[in-house]
């Protein structure tokens, strides 16, 4: 009897699905579209940090640069006039040299020069406006520059303050 059993071959059983959690193995994959929505998601995050923060010293330049070059502005006064006895008054158009100059020499190339009036008093207001290109965020499909602008104005001081 046992030379009978030895002659055949052995049976193969079915091999047995083994079932994997809740759906019976029907979840393979979605951990991984998971973490690919995820990574786009904490990109963005640190993408609006980062170029934030750079849009933020961007505004910040401008308005240091606005408030330099009127300064610059407001020293440009009419000194005929001032040295005479005459009322303080700024020099128009040697006020504008002075402020491009600045700008020129601090490397922004847009602004404006206004000279307000306020209370008898002259002023200088300039407006700078700045030019800051994203890094992270123009990948997300938002636009790749923006541009920020800073503005101060100056008066001239001609006694004690």
């Amino acid at each position: 009897m046992t030379a009978a059993r030895s002659a055949r071959p052995p049976v193969r059983r079915p091999a047995r699905r083994i079932r994997r959690g809740r759906f019976g193995g029907r979840d393979d994959g979605r951990v991984s579209i998971f973490l690919a929505v995820a990574a786009v998601g904490i990109l963005a995050v640190i993408g609006l940090a980062f170029d934030g923060a750079g849009q933020l010293r961007s505004l910040q330049r401008a308005d240091n640069l606005a408030a330099e070059a009127a300064r610059a502005g407001g020293q440009a006064i009419d000194r005929a006039t001032a040295i005479e006895g005459g009322p303080k008054r700024i020099n128009q158009p040697q006020a504008r040299r002075a402020v491009a100059d600045y700008l020129a020499a601090a490397g922004a190339t847009g602004h404006t020069v206004s000279f307000p009036v306020v209370g008898g008093e002259d002023l200088v207001q300039v407006r700078v406006t700045v030019t800051y290109r994203r890094s992270m965020l123009g990948l997300l499909g938002f636009d790749d520059t923006v541009t920020v602008s800073g503005e101060a104005t100056a008066r001239a001081l001609t006694g004690a303050p």
